[in-house]
């Protein structure tokens, strides 16, 4: 018989078309001969598998399972594929460990820390990784322009602590441009980072472990057409990506290497990417580290997996088949 798959989108930040498009991406890539596929969104309250363009059913909170011509259906497996709150920070995954519901994804406490980017990078700073200087601003605290000049610097990246897909981010160049990137940041949520810029060339690396194996992929490279990589960048093809990525064998397997231990010190689930700035010297400094990355036709990690010579459809499936063994 059939596993009932459950992908997972939606959620309450302005990811949500992000999240919608990794959904269909996913859906595009599972094995429909081996499982039934079904795409539930959470917005708010509102929770609901689509069934078809004009039927909408219900999902029961008790177990999350929904009801159709009289027959209740539960699924096997949740695919989280939510960028941002309630299934990037450990609130989702928290409600599947309640109902005992295999997921996708890393759990609650690593989900939780690689979600407040501020936290994760000062986490792993203890453990000799390399990180941007940082200030984190909660809301209703402030800081002056000549405090950010000080510790921080020109030019500097004002961003929300929390959230993806480069919402709510400024590239500050001048002290006059602090105070309205912070208020800008702050529509995003309650926390905001100021991080130091790091000049270098950007990269991405792709990596999932399931309990017989550990496959780290290919490094992108990636580069901007526009000042840093903010969502025209991401989402309108507005940047060159190159995989494998044109960096010495040395370096990516220095990159390769980092990856797998992040990773493991975080005690990450499922497919993960972690992005990097290679800066003079070839110091590799992390960025941030994503636990639900972009899963569209176009994203990173297609990309990689098909770099590497895998069938995402198969790798779906370990994925899957590695929380129902």
């Amino acid at each position: 018989m059939k596993k009932n798959i459950a992908i997972v989108a939606g959620g309450d930040s302005s990811e949500v078309v992000v999240s919608l498009k990794s959904a269909a991406g996913l859906y595009s890539f599972m094995d429909k001969e081996r499982y039934n596929i079904y795409i539930v969104t959470i917005v708010g309250k509102i929770w609901q598998v689509e069934w078809s363009d004009n039927e909408k059913i219900a999902i029961d909170k008790n177990d999350f399972s929904f009801i159709r011509d009289d027959k209740r259906i539960n699924f096997d497996f949740a695919y989280i594929t939510i960028h941002g709150t309630p299934g990037e920070n450990g609130i989702l995954q928290g409600y599947f460990e309640l109902i005992g519901l295999p997921y996708s994804c890393c759990g609650v406490l690593a989900a939780a820390v690689t979600f407040n980017k501020f936290t994760c990078n000062q986490y792993l700073k203890g453990f000799g990784v390399k990180v941007s200087e940082s200030l984190i601003l909660r809301k209703g605290q402030l800081v002056s322009n000549e405090e950010v000049a000080q510790k921080i610097g020109f030019p500097c990246f004002v961003k929300p602590n929390v959230g993806g897909s480069s919402f709510g981010v400024t590239k500050v160049k001048t002290i006059e441009q602090v105070q309205p990137a912070i208020v800008n940041a702050f529509e995003e949520g309650d926390e905001v980072m100021i991080e130091a810029f790091i000049a270098g060339t950007e990269i991405t690396c792709g990596i999932y472990k399931t309990k017989s194996k550990a496959q780290v992929l290919p490094v992108t490279e990636v580069v901007p057409k526009n000042e840093f990589f903010d969502f025209d960048a991401k989402y309108k093809g507005e940047v060159e990506e190159i995989t494998p990525a044109r960096i010495s064998t040395p370096l990516t397997e220095r990159v390769q290497k980092l990856t797998s231990v992040i990773y493991d010190i975080l005690g990450c689930k499922g497919i993960v990417r972690i992005d990097y700035i290679i800066s003079e010297g070839d110091v590799i400094n992390l960025l941030e580290v994503n636990t639900t990355p972009g899963m569209t036709a176009t994203s990173f990690i297609p990309q990689q997996i098909a770099a590497a010579g895998l069938d995402i459809k198969n790798v779906m499936t370990e994925i899957i088949e590695n929380e129902l063994s």
